[in-house]
Protein backbone atom coordinates (compact mmCIF):
# COMPACT_ATOMS: atom_id res chain seq x y z
CA UNK A 1 0.00 0.00 0.00
CA UNK A 2 1.11 3.70 -0.86
CA UNK A 3 0.50 4.75 2.76
CA UNK A 4 3.21 2.22 3.86
CA UNK A 5 5.78 3.32 1.97
CA UNK A 6 9.43 4.07 3.40
CA UNK A 7 10.79 7.50 2.42
CA UNK A 8 13.19 5.66 -0.28
CA UNK A 9 10.81 3.85 -1.72
CA UNK A 10 8.53 6.81 -1.68
CA UNK A 11 10.99 9.08 -3.61
CA UNK A 12 12.22 6.83 -6.28
CA UNK A 13 8.42 6.66 -7.04
CA UNK A 14 8.33 10.60 -7.44
CA UNK A 15 11.26 10.28 -9.21
CA UNK A 16 9.72 7.98 -11.74
CA UNK A 17 6.34 9.92 -12.09
CA UNK A 18 7.98 12.89 -14.19
CA UNK A 19 5.77 15.27 -11.89
CA UNK A 20 8.61 17.25 -10.49
CA UNK A 21 10.49 19.87 -12.72
CA UNK A 22 14.20 19.16 -11.91
CA UNK A 23 13.64 15.87 -9.85
CA UNK A 24 15.28 13.32 -11.86
CA UNK A 25 18.24 10.59 -12.16
CA UNK A 26 22.03 11.83 -11.76
CA UNK A 27 23.54 8.59 -13.21
CA UNK A 28 22.30 5.61 -15.99
CA UNK A 29 22.66 3.19 -12.96
CA UNK A 30 20.02 5.50 -11.38
CA UNK A 31 22.04 5.25 -8.18
CA UNK A 32 22.31 9.01 -7.75
CA UNK A 33 19.59 11.31 -8.18
CA UNK A 34 18.79 15.23 -8.22
CA UNK A 35 16.50 17.30 -6.46
CA UNK A 36 15.93 20.91 -7.32
CA UNK A 37 16.54 23.21 -4.63
CA UNK A 38 16.13 26.55 -5.40
CA UNK A 39 15.54 29.55 -2.52
CA UNK A 40 12.45 30.94 -1.73
CA UNK A 41 14.78 33.95 -1.63
CA UNK A 42 15.18 33.92 -5.35
CA UNK A 43 13.27 36.29 -7.80
CA UNK A 44 12.43 33.53 -10.18
CA UNK A 45 11.02 31.22 -7.19
CA UNK A 46 7.44 29.72 -7.72
CA UNK A 47 6.05 28.10 -4.48
CA UNK A 48 3.55 26.00 -7.05
CA UNK A 49 6.62 23.98 -8.60
CA UNK A 50 9.55 25.26 -6.69
CA UNK A 51 8.38 23.88 -3.39
CA UNK A 52 5.84 21.10 -5.04
CA UNK A 53 7.94 18.38 -4.07
CA UNK A 54 8.55 19.61 -0.52
CA UNK A 55 4.95 20.14 -0.34
CA UNK A 56 3.93 16.81 -1.66
CA UNK A 57 6.05 14.87 1.33
CA UNK A 58 4.53 16.79 3.85
CA UNK A 59 1.13 16.06 2.74
CA UNK A 60 2.38 12.40 2.77
CA UNK A 61 3.35 12.16 6.07
CA UNK A 62 0.29 14.22 7.06
CA UNK A 63 2.06 17.62 8.40
CA UNK A 64 0.17 19.73 5.50
CA UNK A 65 -3.29 19.31 4.58
CA UNK A 66 -4.67 21.16 1.87
CA UNK A 67 -6.81 24.38 2.37
CA UNK A 68 -6.63 23.70 6.55
CA UNK A 69 -3.19 24.68 7.31
CA UNK A 70 -1.27 27.41 6.57
CA UNK A 71 1.36 26.79 3.57
CA UNK A 72 4.88 27.23 4.56
CA UNK A 73 7.16 26.54 2.09
CA UNK A 74 10.51 26.83 4.11
CA UNK A 75 9.04 24.28 6.55
CA UNK A 76 8.29 21.45 4.15
CA UNK A 77 11.82 21.93 2.54
CA UNK A 78 13.18 21.49 5.99
CA UNK A 79 11.17 18.46 6.79
CA UNK A 80 11.92 16.94 3.79
CA UNK A 81 16.18 17.96 3.96
CA UNK A 82 15.90 16.59 7.87
CA UNK A 83 14.32 13.41 6.55
CA UNK A 84 17.15 13.16 4.18
CA UNK A 85 19.99 13.67 6.52
CA UNK A 86 18.72 11.25 9.16
CA UNK A 87 18.16 8.34 7.10
CA UNK A 88 20.38 5.58 6.41
CA UNK A 89 18.91 5.13 2.70
CA UNK A 90 20.33 8.53 1.58
CA UNK A 91 23.80 10.46 1.25
CA UNK A 92 24.34 13.57 0.19
CA UNK A 93 27.16 13.98 -2.90
CA UNK A 94 28.12 17.19 -2.08
CA UNK A 95 31.14 17.48 -4.94
CA UNK A 96 28.05 17.08 -7.38
CA UNK A 97 25.58 20.16 -6.10
CA UNK A 98 24.61 22.81 -8.73
CA UNK A 99 23.68 25.84 -6.38
CA UNK A 100 24.33 28.52 -7.60
CA UNK A 101 22.72 28.15 -11.15
CA UNK A 102 19.29 29.24 -12.77
CA UNK A 103 18.18 25.86 -11.45
CA UNK A 104 19.78 24.61 -8.47
CA UNK A 105 19.50 21.25 -7.25
CA UNK A 106 21.23 18.39 -4.86
CA UNK A 107 22.60 15.05 -5.69
CA UNK A 108 21.94 11.88 -3.46
CA UNK A 109 23.31 8.59 -3.37
CA UNK A 110 20.67 5.85 -2.55
CA UNK A 111 22.68 3.14 -0.25
CA UNK A 112 22.41 0.05 -2.09
CA UNK A 113 21.76 -3.54 -0.07
CA UNK A 114 24.81 -4.77 -2.12
CA UNK A 115 27.89 -3.74 -4.27
CA UNK A 116 28.97 -4.49 -7.57
CA UNK A 117 28.33 -7.70 -8.85
CA UNK A 118 30.70 -10.66 -7.51
CA UNK A 119 30.62 -14.41 -7.26
CA UNK A 120 27.55 -15.66 -4.94
CA UNK A 121 29.04 -16.74 -2.34
CA UNK A 122 31.04 -13.68 -1.81
CA UNK A 123 27.69 -11.66 -2.82
CA UNK A 124 25.68 -13.46 0.22
CA UNK A 125 28.21 -12.56 2.36
CA UNK A 126 28.00 -8.82 1.76
CA UNK A 127 24.70 -8.63 2.26
CA UNK A 128 25.01 -10.25 5.26
CA UNK A 129 27.26 -7.81 7.00
CA UNK A 130 25.36 -4.64 5.67
CA UNK A 131 22.25 -6.08 7.35
CA UNK A 132 24.08 -7.21 10.65
CA UNK A 133 25.77 -3.76 10.58
CA UNK A 134 22.72 -1.71 10.25
CA UNK A 135 21.11 -3.53 12.91
CA UNK A 136 23.98 -3.38 15.39
CA UNK A 137 24.21 0.52 14.15
CA UNK A 138 20.91 1.14 15.46
CA UNK A 139 21.57 0.03 19.31
CA UNK A 140 22.92 1.88 22.21
CA UNK A 141 26.64 1.11 22.13
CA UNK A 142 27.06 -0.36 19.04
CA UNK A 143 30.59 0.55 18.58
CA UNK A 144 31.35 -1.47 21.63
CA UNK A 145 29.88 -5.22 20.38
CA UNK A 146 31.41 -4.36 16.94
CA UNK A 147 34.63 -3.90 18.68
CA UNK A 148 34.58 -7.18 20.95
CA UNK A 149 33.31 -8.70 17.38
CA UNK A 150 36.14 -7.99 16.14
CA UNK A 151 38.77 -9.13 18.97
CA UNK A 152 37.04 -12.46 18.65
CA UNK A 153 37.53 -12.42 15.27
CA UNK A 154 41.37 -11.64 15.73
CA UNK A 155 41.98 -14.60 18.94
CA UNK A 156 40.20 -17.36 16.61
CA UNK A 157 42.33 -15.83 13.14
CA UNK A 158 44.73 -19.13 12.72
CA UNK A 159 46.59 -17.72 9.56
CA UNK A 160 48.89 -14.22 9.74
CA UNK A 161 46.76 -12.67 6.81
CA UNK A 162 43.27 -13.16 7.33
CA UNK A 163 40.45 -10.70 6.48
CA UNK A 164 37.25 -9.99 9.00
CA UNK A 165 35.28 -11.00 6.62
CA UNK A 166 32.87 -12.37 8.71
CA UNK A 167 32.81 -9.82 10.83
CA UNK A 168 29.52 -6.79 10.76
CA UNK A 169 32.57 -4.23 11.87
CA UNK A 170 33.93 -4.88 8.46
CA UNK A 171 31.12 -2.15 7.73
CA UNK A 172 32.48 0.33 9.99
CA UNK A 173 35.87 -0.23 10.99
CA UNK A 174 38.30 -3.31 10.19
CA UNK A 175 41.44 -4.46 11.36
CA UNK A 176 43.57 -6.22 8.69
CA UNK A 177 46.41 -7.99 9.88
CA UNK A 178 50.19 -7.92 8.54
CA UNK A 179 52.49 -10.63 7.89
CA UNK A 180 53.99 -9.31 11.24
CA UNK A 181 50.14 -10.15 13.21
CA UNK A 182 50.51 -6.20 14.13
CA UNK A 183 47.14 -4.41 13.36
CA UNK A 184 46.64 -1.96 11.44
CA UNK A 185 43.23 -0.21 11.89
CA UNK A 186 41.42 1.47 9.37
CA UNK A 187 38.18 3.49 8.84
CA UNK A 188 36.01 2.30 6.16
CA UNK A 189 34.72 4.67 3.68
CA UNK A 190 31.17 2.97 4.23
CA UNK A 191 31.38 4.07 7.81
CA UNK A 192 27.45 6.01 8.68
CA UNK A 193 27.35 7.74 11.80
CA UNK A 194 24.22 6.95 13.71
CA UNK A 195 24.71 8.33 16.69
CA UNK A 196 23.65 12.28 17.22
CA UNK A 197 24.13 12.71 20.93
CA UNK A 198 25.62 16.34 21.71
CA UNK A 199 26.60 17.19 25.25
CA UNK A 200 26.23 20.30 26.24
CA UNK A 201 27.68 22.46 29.24
CA UNK A 202 26.84 26.03 30.28
CA UNK A 203 29.17 28.06 31.93
CA UNK A 204 28.07 31.62 33.30
CA UNK A 205 31.74 33.38 33.89
CA UNK A 206 33.54 30.69 33.99
CA UNK A 207 31.62 28.41 36.42
CA UNK A 208 29.31 25.46 35.35
CA UNK A 209 25.68 25.98 35.66
CA UNK A 210 24.24 23.34 33.61
CA UNK A 211 25.30 19.55 31.91
CA UNK A 212 23.03 17.69 30.36
CA UNK A 213 23.26 15.15 27.50
CA UNK A 214 21.03 15.76 24.32
CA UNK A 215 18.94 12.31 23.27
CA UNK A 216 16.43 13.54 20.38
CA UNK A 217 17.99 13.12 17.09
CA UNK A 218 16.52 16.47 16.21
CA UNK A 219 19.31 17.95 18.28
CA UNK A 220 18.42 21.04 20.81
CA UNK A 221 17.49 24.65 21.71
CA UNK A 222 19.49 26.75 23.77
CA UNK A 223 17.33 29.40 24.54
CA UNK A 224 15.89 31.42 26.65
CA UNK A 225 11.82 31.56 26.02
CA UNK A 226 10.14 29.69 24.11
CA UNK A 227 10.79 27.54 20.48
CA UNK A 228 11.18 29.67 17.71
CA UNK A 229 8.73 27.11 15.36
CA UNK A 230 5.04 26.86 14.51
CA UNK A 231 1.87 25.85 15.38
CA UNK A 232 1.77 22.37 16.83
CA UNK A 233 -1.94 22.11 15.98
CA UNK A 234 -0.12 22.27 12.18
CA UNK A 235 3.20 21.45 12.30
CA UNK A 236 3.20 18.68 15.40
CA UNK A 237 5.39 19.13 19.04
CA UNK A 238 8.49 19.92 18.28
CA UNK A 239 10.77 17.29 19.42
CA UNK A 240 14.38 19.01 19.44
CA UNK A 241 15.23 19.16 23.22
CA UNK A 242 15.00 22.26 25.17
CA UNK A 243 17.44 23.69 27.30
CA UNK A 244 16.33 26.66 28.66
CA UNK A 245 19.26 29.39 30.37
CA UNK A 246 19.25 28.99 33.87
CA UNK A 247 18.39 32.04 36.14
CA UNK A 248 21.98 34.06 36.74
CA UNK A 249 21.40 33.42 40.50
CA UNK A 250 22.18 30.01 40.22
CA UNK A 251 25.81 31.00 40.92
CA UNK A 252 27.71 33.58 43.40
CA UNK A 253 28.12 37.09 41.07
CA UNK A 254 29.22 40.58 41.66
CA UNK A 255 25.69 42.46 41.38
CA UNK A 256 26.58 44.75 38.55
CA UNK A 257 27.79 41.30 36.33
CA UNK A 258 24.53 39.73 37.45
CA UNK A 259 22.29 42.38 36.28
CA UNK A 260 24.50 42.25 32.98
CA UNK A 261 23.67 38.90 32.47
CA UNK A 262 19.79 39.52 32.69
CA UNK A 263 20.07 42.23 30.47
CA UNK A 264 21.56 39.40 28.00
CA UNK A 265 19.25 37.03 28.35
CA UNK A 266 16.35 39.27 27.54
CA UNK A 267 17.98 39.23 23.49
CA UNK A 268 18.59 35.29 23.93
CA UNK A 269 15.34 34.60 23.47
CA UNK A 270 14.45 31.68 20.23
CA UNK A 271 18.32 30.71 21.19
CA UNK A 272 20.25 28.66 18.52
CA UNK A 273 19.42 24.91 17.29
CA UNK A 274 22.11 22.92 17.30
CA UNK A 275 21.91 19.03 15.86
CA UNK A 276 23.83 16.80 14.39
CA UNK A 277 23.29 14.82 11.01
CA UNK A 278 25.54 12.04 9.29
CA UNK A 279 27.35 14.50 7.36
CA UNK A 280 28.18 16.67 10.26
CA UNK A 281 27.33 19.34 13.39
CA UNK A 282 25.20 22.37 12.46
CA UNK A 283 23.64 25.59 14.47
CA UNK A 284 21.38 28.01 13.43
CA UNK A 285 21.03 31.12 15.32
CA UNK A 286 17.26 32.58 16.16
CA UNK A 287 17.86 34.79 18.80
CA UNK A 288 18.12 38.99 18.32
CA UNK A 289 21.89 38.80 20.56
CA UNK A 290 24.91 38.05 18.69
CA UNK A 291 26.65 34.43 19.13
CA UNK A 292 29.98 33.92 18.50
CA UNK A 293 31.91 30.35 17.73
CA UNK A 294 35.05 28.61 17.88
CA UNK A 295 35.59 24.89 16.46
CA UNK A 296 37.40 23.15 13.42
CA UNK A 297 35.43 24.67 10.67
CA UNK A 298 35.86 28.49 12.16
CA UNK A 299 37.20 30.54 9.93
CA UNK A 300 39.16 32.24 12.21
CA UNK A 301 41.09 30.96 15.78
CA UNK A 302 42.75 34.54 16.61
CA UNK A 303 39.66 36.88 15.97
CA UNK A 304 36.00 36.54 16.28
CA UNK A 305 33.25 33.92 14.21
CA UNK A 306 29.84 35.26 14.20
CA UNK A 307 26.86 33.31 13.57
CA UNK A 308 24.52 35.49 11.46
CA UNK A 309 20.69 35.00 12.25
CA UNK A 310 18.47 32.91 10.40
CA UNK A 311 21.29 31.39 8.63
CA UNK A 312 22.65 27.39 8.87
CA UNK A 313 26.52 27.18 9.77
CA UNK A 314 28.14 23.66 9.47
CA UNK A 315 30.13 23.05 12.71
CA UNK A 316 31.91 19.99 11.70
CA UNK A 317 32.27 18.13 8.93
CA UNK A 318 32.28 14.29 9.76
CA UNK A 319 34.08 12.88 6.53
CA UNK A 320 36.81 15.47 7.11
CA UNK A 321 36.83 14.22 10.92
CA UNK A 322 37.13 10.73 10.01
CA UNK A 323 40.09 11.39 7.24
CA UNK A 324 41.91 13.36 10.08
CA UNK A 325 40.77 10.13 12.38
CA UNK A 326 42.50 7.83 9.40
CA UNK A 327 45.51 9.96 9.13
CA UNK A 328 46.05 9.86 12.88
CA UNK A 329 45.56 6.10 13.04
CA UNK A 330 48.31 5.48 10.14
CA UNK A 331 50.53 8.57 12.49
CA UNK A 332 50.56 10.85 9.90
CA UNK A 333 48.35 13.43 11.45
CA UNK A 334 47.62 14.83 15.00
CA UNK A 335 44.12 13.53 16.77
CA UNK A 336 41.01 15.57 15.17
CA UNK A 337 39.25 18.38 17.11
CA UNK A 338 35.91 17.99 17.47
CA UNK A 339 34.91 20.30 19.96
CA UNK A 340 32.68 23.64 19.63
CA UNK A 341 32.34 26.86 21.79
CA UNK A 342 29.69 29.19 21.73
CA UNK A 343 30.01 32.97 23.87
CA UNK A 344 26.81 34.67 23.72
CA UNK A 345 26.75 38.12 23.46
CA UNK A 346 30.40 38.98 23.80
CA UNK A 347 32.92 38.66 20.79
CA UNK A 348 35.04 34.91 20.46
CA UNK A 349 37.39 34.07 20.05
CA UNK A 350 38.76 37.45 21.91
CA UNK A 351 43.01 37.32 22.25
CA UNK A 352 42.33 40.19 25.24
CA UNK A 353 39.77 38.44 27.12
CA UNK A 354 39.79 34.47 28.58
CA UNK A 355 37.42 32.60 28.21
CA UNK A 356 36.48 32.19 31.70
CA UNK A 357 35.61 35.60 31.98
CA UNK A 358 32.65 35.33 29.27
CA UNK A 359 29.52 36.15 30.37
CA UNK A 360 27.73 33.01 29.27
CA UNK A 361 29.63 30.51 27.01
CA UNK A 362 28.37 26.82 25.97
CA UNK A 363 30.51 23.89 25.75
CA UNK A 364 29.48 21.46 22.80
CA UNK A 365 30.50 18.05 22.08
CA UNK A 366 29.02 15.30 19.38
CA UNK A 367 29.52 12.00 21.15
CA UNK A 368 29.97 9.87 18.62
CA UNK A 369 33.28 11.67 18.21
CA UNK A 370 34.25 10.88 21.60
CA UNK A 371 33.69 7.26 21.56
CA UNK A 372 35.43 6.72 18.39
CA UNK A 373 38.71 8.43 20.00
CA UNK A 374 38.04 6.66 23.11
CA UNK A 375 37.55 3.48 21.36
CA UNK A 376 41.23 3.79 19.84
CA UNK A 377 42.81 5.52 23.12
CA UNK A 378 42.98 9.09 21.32
CA UNK A 379 41.11 10.96 23.91
CA UNK A 380 39.13 11.35 26.73
CA UNK A 381 36.35 13.26 28.61
CA UNK A 382 34.38 13.26 31.86
CA UNK A 383 31.46 11.62 32.50
CA UNK A 384 29.87 10.70 29.32
CA UNK A 385 26.31 10.07 30.22
CA UNK A 386 24.30 7.45 28.90
CA UNK A 387 20.22 7.34 27.98
CA UNK A 388 19.88 4.96 30.60
CA UNK A 389 22.32 6.45 33.28
CA UNK A 390 20.87 10.58 33.62
CA UNK A 391 20.04 11.68 36.33
CA UNK A 392 16.78 12.90 37.51
CA UNK A 393 18.24 16.69 37.96
CA UNK A 394 19.41 16.17 34.54
CA UNK A 395 16.25 15.54 33.08
CA UNK A 396 14.37 18.26 34.77
CA UNK A 397 16.68 19.94 33.05
CA UNK A 398 15.95 18.96 30.04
Amino acid sequence: MEGKMHMKEWLIAQIESGKYEGLCWEDEDQTMFRIPWKHAAKKDYKQTEDAALFKAWAVYKGKYREGRDKADPTMWKTRLRCALNKSTDFQEVPERNQLDITEPYKVYLIQQESGPARPAESSKLKDQVIIQAKRFAKSPGFLDKQLNLQRESIQSSKEEVKPATDDPLREHMYCELTGRKTPITFLSPTLTISDFRMQVVLLYHGQRVMKVTTNSPDGCFILQGRVPLGNEQIYGPCTAQQLPFPSPGSVLLPSCMAEAMNRLLCHLERGVLLWVAPDGMFIKRFCQGRVYWSGPMAQHTDRPNKLEREKTFKLLDIPTFLNELQSCLQGKGPTPSYEIELCFGEEYPDPNVPKTKKLIMAQVVPLFAVELLQRFNLGEMEEIQRPNTTSNTEREKM
